[in-house]
C-alpha cells in the first residue's frame, strides 16, 4: 500500500500528513507515506484543491483535512 499526501507544504497539508501517519501507526501496518509537493504530480492526479490524499493511486479526498479515523476507514476498505 502507498499513501500520498498532495500539497504545497501548508499547515493543512502538514496536518493531513500527521493524521495519515497516526492512522497507519494505530493500524500497525507497513505503509509508505509520501508527500508530493510538485505541482505537476498534483495536477497529474486531476486535483484542483489541496490537501489531497491518494491511496494506491486513487484520489480519495481533496480540499479537506481528513481525521485519523476517516483515514483508517479508507485504509481498511
Amino acid at each position: 500500500m502507498k499513501i500520498e499526501v498532495l500539497g504545497m507544504g501548508c499547515s493543512k497539508c502538514s496536518q493531513l500528513t500527521a493524521n495519515a501517519e497516526a492512522a497507519v501507526k494505530e493500524l500497525n501496518i507497513p505503509v509508505a507515506i509520501v508527500k508530493a509537493t510538485d505541482i505537476g504530480t498534483i495536477t497529474g492526479y486531476g486535483v484542483m484543491a489541496i490537501p489531497a490524499l491518494v491511496i494506491d493511486g486513487k484520489v480519495v479526498s481533496a480540499g479537506r483535512v481528513l481525521t485519523k479515523d476517516e483515514i483508517k476507514e479508507l485504509i481498511v476498505r
